[in-house]
């Protein structure tokens, strides 16, 4: 069996392709893809795989958009942070789906009920109201986290997302840090951050960090057409945004 991975988080995708791995050894994992842009540009130049593990949130868009773009008429296993409202539309389409974070048993779950309906299937793409899926996700996003409770120590603060200028991790934690310098650990993954911040205001520059818009200090062009920037509060970390995504960087800042 051959599987395609297309998920914008680096560490979730090589675990993603651990738990297949640990399922079956003989599956070939064929690539890791981490945009909408890179999935039309693959599937449009490879032979499509037997499966595709894909998530619904990519970093330049819902992942339906490949649908729109690009014939695809393999099965596909959606992973999403979505909670059960929004699951529901899945559902009612019939898609599988592995609710983050993603557990071994469910990975082998999905695996096992491809391999039995293998002989059988038909793509369920064509028949799939995806108007209605975008619909539901999107309505559903436009609830974001307006504050995060945290603990320091014995006592627990609320911080509005308002007062909030970057996230980051640092040795597997993610931490806020507010406008005025305060340094507070989260207890989230940094890519179901991005799930819950309003996209205007935040944006996921990197594996590290996600940054709003007014926390930036400067930029400097890079090596190999990256970008380097400096925070609001300054961090000692050196800030590096990658060639694939200085474009959608530039354009977020341009929006």
């Amino acid at each position: 069996m051959k599987v395609l991975i297309i998920e914008d988080e680096a560490i979730a995708a090589e675990k993603l392709a651990h738990l297949i791995k640990k399922h079956d050894p003989d599956i070939e994992i064929l690539d890791f893809i981490d945009s909408i842009k890179n999935a039309i540009k693959w599937l449009s130049g490879n032979p499509q795989p037997d499966l595709i593990f894909l998530d619904i949130y990519l970093s330049d868009g819902l992942s339906f958009e490949i649908f729109t773009q690009i014939p695809v008429h393999v099965p596909i296993v959606f992973t999403t942070a979505y909670n059960e409202f929004a699951i529901k539309a899945f559902e009612l389409n019939s898609i599988a789906y592995l609710l983050k974070p993603i557990k071994s048993e469910d990975v082998s779950r999905s695996l096992e009920k491809f391999k039995a309906i293998r002989k059988t299937y038909i793509s369920p793409l064509n028949s799939v109201d995806f108007e209605s899926l975008i619909e539901r996700v999107t309505q559903k996003k436009k609830n974001y986290k307006e504050r995060f409770l945290v603990k320091v120590g014995q006592k627990i603060h609320s911080i509005p997302v308002d007062d909030i200028a970057y996230f980051y991790t640092e040795s597997k934690v993610v931490f806020l840090v507010t406008h005025d310098n305060r340094k507070m650990p989260v207890d989230y993954y940094l890519d179901n951050l991005a799930e819950l911040l309003d996209p205007k205001e935040f944006m996921k520059i990197n594996r590290q960090f996600i940054v709003r818009h007014g926390a930036i200090g400067s930029m400097y062009p890079f090596s190999n057409s990256r970008i380097k920037i400096t925070l609001q509060p300054p961090t000692k970390k050196d800030i590096i945004i990658s060639t694939e995504k200085s474009s959608d960087f530039k354009h977020w800042l341009d929006s």
